[in-house]
């Protein structure tokens, strides 16, 4: 059985329905925080159990008979994440999974200033020693990321952001595609390749790709770091949330987050999809929730 965790999150449920192309209902089980949630789920023949990272006992029964678990990284930063992965990490092994798949960033080094970055450094740590075989997703940033950033940039005719270098931009659909596949077909050791959009931009390009979408022009300025920090914490941005994207941008100018990668793409079999694409139907009219 294939157990993907955070089934009831945009990326889980990504990879449990492209997964229910790939293998049999009875194969997947999830392991999520409320099941009712996933009820639709358990009527088209998945197994649904309770699971929580915070309360270990709970994945013991979550992942029983699991042959692979993906475990989806916690929504959460520092000690905590490290301290909820690790209990995932080891009720996997107890479980006796062969395999445990871990969603990883393309940025994860212990160095970074991109707060995430060492958490997934440190899950990747704990997973070389725990004695069963895995898999680090080398995943992109998030292309859904961008219209956050946006701000009222389009209303204003200015995208004001610190510094930044490029970025490959990558949709949560492609990444889910690509892992299903990895899961049904088999992944190798170790971290992956970058699983990237298929350019990495910088917010100067972003912002000639916002023009044109529409059709009116939104100038790039750079602003310091300390003055977006500001100026996000003023707008009501939690203080560790202002100094994870502050980070980001820092992140970016190291080139931490590119170049782009075709690995992605070849797990898909097509070509993954651009940050333009993404950004014309999130910025379109009654466009759809942004993948």
């Amino acid at each position: 059985m294939i157990v993907v965790t955070g089934a009831n999150g945009v990326l889980g449920r990504g990879v449990v329905e492209e997964l229910l192309q790939l293998v049999r209902p009875e194969r997947v089980g999830v392991s999520v925080r409320d099941p009712h949630a996933a009820a639709d789920l358990a009527d088209r023949g998945v197994r649904v159990r309770r699971g929580d990272f915070a309360e270990p006992d709970t994945l013991a029964d979550a992942f029983e008979g699991a042959e692979q678990v993906l475990l989806v990284s916690a929504n959460t930063l520092g000690d905590e994440a490290l301290t909820f992965h690790r209990a995932a990490i080891d009720a996997a092994v107890a479980a006796g999974a062969g395999r445990v798949l871990y969603t990883s960033h393309q940025g994860a080094r212990a160095g970074s200033p991109f707060t995430a970055a060492p958490d997934h450094a440190a899950t990747e740590e704990v997973l070389a020693s725990s004695g069963v075989a895995w898999t680090a997703l080398r995943n992109g940033f998030y292309a859904n990321t961008v219209p956050m950033l946006l701000g009222n940039a389009v209303d204003s005719g200015e995208l004001r952001l610190p510094a930044d270098g490029p970025m490959a931009w990558t949709t949560r659909g492609d990444l889910a595609a690509a892992t299903a596949r990895l899961l049904a077909e088999g992944a190798l050791d170790g971290p992956t390749a970058p699983l990237t959009g298929p350019e990495a931009l910088d917010f100067e390009q972003v912002a000639e790709i916002v023009s044109g979408i529409v059709g009116r022009p939104v100038r790039r300025v750079v602003i310091n770091d300390d003055e977006y920090r500001d100026t996000l914490v003023g707008h009501g941005v939690p203080a560790p949330a202002a100094a994870l994207l502050v980070g980001m941008f820092a992140a970016s100018r190291n080139g931490d987050f590119s170049p782009a990668d075709p690995t992605l793409a070849g797990l898909v079999g097509r070509p993954a999809t651009s940050l333009a694409d993404d950004l014309r139907a999130a910025l379109s009219p009654a466009a759809p929730a942004s993948s």
